[in-house]
């Protein structure tokens, strides 16, 4: 593959992002209010409804990652960006409670399959020494779709009107219409060399090292509900910065990984780079745990706010760097031949934290303030440095496994791939 193809299939990939993130920063923008005063629900049924198709979401990332080993990468790509389309699509004519819930469960498990065939895709068409380097280049570019989609939800919630909260939702259909259209240009992944021995189906559930990387990276992730969440009410209840600040610190960290996220990215080029990378993101981490501390000691809302976003431009540097170390771990020690299932396995660890954060975090930094924040900077140490061992663990695995795949390829057999026929060489290496 020449380098005009990987550049073509980057700028693809990246178009498809842009267009995903410009409407699902308009989404998160108005969507609470949207339930709320155009579908009619209340406050509480909108929690109950999102957290059941969330958590659908979460089971549904394994078994939506093996249908893209199934039916190709590529393919599974457009048709969930089609599926998430008509789900959207379905918020803006249902008004029961019930088929709400079926439909938040139907979005989310709909996302989570995208994100998985997404990555499966991008691990198919791109060599293994650039993955994280690309990956990186979309995190830069959804991250400015997401600012330019709620740049476009504030002014719906400015409107504040029906015909505005429902532009917004049929915005975000077409913006994943136009994805799997993107998409549509770009070639299938070829079928990977299996990396060991025919797994079975849902071969990521035994892999042990693999499930305590991604656990680990779920407790680093709790970096994202802390900015959303827990940070926005800290700010507000805890410290003398105005109540804005939160959004100005969500802004910052947003503009930061656009322009920096690729150049932090290209430091970490293998698991063993990716390893030591996750352990200096904790302890990163921990030094912005503790200027947030700071931030609730000091008095004036000059100084509070000073300290915020000091606070707020270390964070975002460790985040950078975790991300990075993710991604590098997720794409090289998965199964070759099971990318599909193990993203989507991997993609739990954001929604993990999604979900158990919110609870987590404002008990430990709202309950207990600073010695909350330094337990906090003390779970990123913990599972940063434990990276590391874990990394190891998974690679001895997968030499493992290349071994016995090596060893039965020389006693010509065979392996089935999906969709492919069985076939074993005849005495005489004939078909």
């Amino acid at each position: 593959m020449t380098d005009v193809d990987t550049g073509r299939r980057v700028r693809v990939l990246a178009l498809a992002q842009l267009a995903n993130s410009v409407g699902d920063g308009a989404f998160y923008a108005c969507s609470a209010l949207f339930f709320i005063r155009v579908v009619g629900l209340s406050p509480a049924q909108v929690g109950i409804a999102l957290t059941v198709g969330w958590s659908t979401g979460i089971l549904a990332g394994v078994p939506a990652g093996q249908l893209a080993d199934r039916y190709g990468a590529r393919r599974m790509t457009g048709v969930f960006a089609v599926a998430t389309a008509a789900a959207l699509g379905g918020f803006l004519v249902i008004r029961s409670f019930p088929l709400f819930v079926l439909l938040a469960c139907c979005y989310a498990a709909c996302q989570a399959g995208l994100t998985a065939s997404r990555q499966a895709l991008l691990v198919g068409l791109i060599e293994p020494a650039r993955r994280t380097a690309v990956r990186a280049r979309l995190q830069s570019v959804s991250n400015a779709g997401l600012a330019a989609g709620a740049g476009l939800g504030a002014l719906v919630l400015w409107a504040d009107s029906r015909p505005a909260y429902l532009s917004a939702f049929a915005l975000d259909a077409a913006s994943f219409l136009a994805a799997a259209l993107l998409i549509r240009r770009l070639p299938e992944a070829a079928a990977p060399v299996p990396a060991g021995p025919e797994p079975g189906r849902l071969a990521v559930l035994r892999d042990r090292p693999y499930a305590l990387i991604t656990l680990l990276n779920a407790v680093m992730c709790l970096n994202m509900p802390l900015l959303s969440l827990a940070l926005p009410l800290w700010i507000a209840e805890r410290t003398d910065a105005p109540a804005p600040m939160g959004a100005i610190v969500l802004t910052v960290n947003m503009l930061c990984v656009v322009l920096w996220q690729v150049r932090v990215a290209r430091r970490v080029t293998d698991p063993g780079t990716a390893a030591r990378a996750s352990g200096h993101a904790g302890w990163v981490l921990l030094v912005a745990c503790g200027a947030y501390a700071v931030s609730g000691m000091v008095g004036g809302a000059w100084v509070a706010s000073a300290v915020l976003l000091a606070a707020a431009l270390v964070q975002v540097f460790g985040e950078m760097v975790q991300a990075a170390s993710g991604w590098e771990v997720g794409f090289t020690l998965a199964r070759p031949d099971r990318q599909g299932q193990y993203q989507g396995f991997f993609g739990m660890a954001p929604q993990l934290a999604r979900m158990l954060g919110p609870v987590l975090l404002t008990s430990l930094l709202l309950g207990w303030g600073t010695p909350g924040w330094l337990v906090l900077g003390g779970l990123f140490v913990v599972s940063g440095l434990a990276m590391r061992p874990a990394v190891r663990l998974a690679e001895r695995r997968r030499g493992a496994d290349s071994r016995s795949g090596a060893a039965e390829r020389h006693r010509g057999v065979v392996h089935h791939f999906p969709g492919r026929p069985l076939s074993r060489r005849t005495p005489h290496g004939r078909r």
